[in-house]
């Protein structure tokens, strides 16, 4: 799905990933499920390019819906993948802390799981080699993506900016559709380790310069970061 000139998201409102198409080649920002590997090839297919114009998948956070196809595209076409150090251990090993589920209701619960099972999420494979980043690094590759560190919702959690784009990626800092209710709108993220500390990131988010906020749940934010954090900061 074309969502601006040289951005396109993979998967949808459940589950999304991001694709930057720029002329010295593809950044992508996280990898969704193992079965959005085939959504991937469709969007290579559609914009005229193929899987050895990637240059490298940055991930927002170690969760294994954001890993999905990560450890396949490093292993079968070299792509390098890129995560905050303090994800590196999750992202290698599925470890994490238990947290609690929060407010559900059956019929989004129960959408987001069969989701999951068509995209063979129960096929997840941890990513064994990964390349270690930290909060303000510009990384070298394709719109040349800043690293800001959010941490919050995993230790390692970040968004990355890409100003080539006018976007900011922000995994599961925020979400504008809750997995577990089918609440849609700016709100905070389900399976958060630190709650509080996600808010307070926030002010970090705020400050960048971007006309699109992606996370990997939910519908694209068309505004400003500074709008959406203090939407999420009103409704928690």
């Amino acid at each position: 799905m074309k969502l601006a000139p040289h951005l396109h998201r993979l998967g949808n409102d459940i589950v999304a990933s991001y694709l930057i198409d720029l002329p010295e080649g593809i950044t992508l920002v996280d990898a969704g499920l193992p079965g959005h590997w085939h959504d991937l090839q469709r969007e290579l297919a559609a914009i005229g390019r193929s899987l050895s114009d990637i240059r490298g998948l940055v991930l927002t956070h170690g969760d294994s819906d954001h890993i999905g196809f990560a450890e396949r595209l490093r292993r079968e076409s070299g792509v390098p993948v890129f995560i905050h150090g303090a994800d590196a251990h999750r992202v290698r090993t599925g470890e994490k802390p238990k947290t609690p589920m929060g407010p559900a209701r059956l019929g989004p619960m129960l959408g987001f799981l069969a989701y999951g099972l068509r995209k063979s999420a129960v096929r997840t494979r941890h990513v064994t080699e990964v390349s270690e980043v930290a909060d303000g690094d510009v990384l070298d590759l394709p719109g040349a993506p800043v690293v800001v560190g959010l941490p919050g919702h995993s230790p390692g959690s970040v968004a990355v900016h890409i100003p080539a784009v006018r976007a900011v990626f922000v995994g599961d800092a925020l979400t504008t559709r809750h997995v577990l209710t089918g609440e849609e709108g700016a709100q905070p993220a389900p399976f958060t380790d630190a709650p509080a500390e996600a808010l307070a990131s926030l002010d970090r988010l705020a400050a960048l310069d971007a006309e699109w906020v992606l996370p990997g749940h939910g519908a694209p934010w068309h505004g400003s970061p500074a709008d959406i954090a203090a939407a999420v900061r009103a409704h928690a």
